[in-house]
């Protein structure tokens, strides 16, 4: 059997749970056995947490699946994705979807993370873009550096927009800050 080697990034199962690795370091003091210092991210959890391995101990790596999928609606407790390619549709719980639909309208495409069969994540675009339902009315004069209004997209969500942005626009989000980035 070939010996693991550590790398930043890699998905590693111990003791059940599924890592990825976020920094490591290989540690040869002066007295006693060499061994491996790592940083992880339990990757359905959420925690990240420190741990040292014999450099010779065996780590099983852990196929994380992400594929692409189409949102398609929520029926109040569910979300359902379609499968692009077999048309299969899943759903999933909000537990598990949490904010990542927060900017993500019916019928667009994200990424569903599963590890086993299990879907324990849902990636987003990294940008989308989204018109704006409400918003207040810029007040002429009030044209200071970087000032920022409310605003509410079609999703429902809560975006701080420039002051020259006005209800009915498109604008361009970026779906991992809630930060505007641009009209559409």
């Amino acid at each position: 059997m070939a010996k693991f080697e550590w790398k930043t990034n890699i998905t590693v199962e111990i003791e059940g749970n599924v890592y990825q690795v976020i920094d490591f370091q290989h540690v040869k003091p002066g007295k006693g056995a060499a061994f491996v210092r790592v940083k992880m991210r339990d990757i359905i959890k959420g925690g990240v947490i420190e741990r040292t391995f014999n450099p010779d101990e065996q780590i099983t790596t852990a196929h994380i699946d992400r594929k692409n999928m189409q949102y398609l609606y929520n029926d109040g407790t569910l979300y359902y994705f379609m499968d692009n390619e077999t048309y299969d549709q899943i759903p999933v719980g909000e537990e598990t979807v949490g904010d990542s639909l927060k900017f993500v309208k019916e019928n667009e495409n994200v990424t569903v993370a599963s590890y086993q069969g299990n879907v324990f994540a849902i990636e987003p675009p990294l940008s989308v873009e989204l018109v704006i339902t409400e918003a207040e009315p810029g007040v002429k004069g009030n044209t200071a550096t970087g000032a920022t209004k409310p605003a509410i997209v079609e999703t429902g969500a809560k975006v701080n927009v420039p002051l020259f942005v006005e209800q009915g626009e498109k604008i361009k989000i970026d779906t991992r800050t809630g930060a505007y980035l641009s009209r559409a």
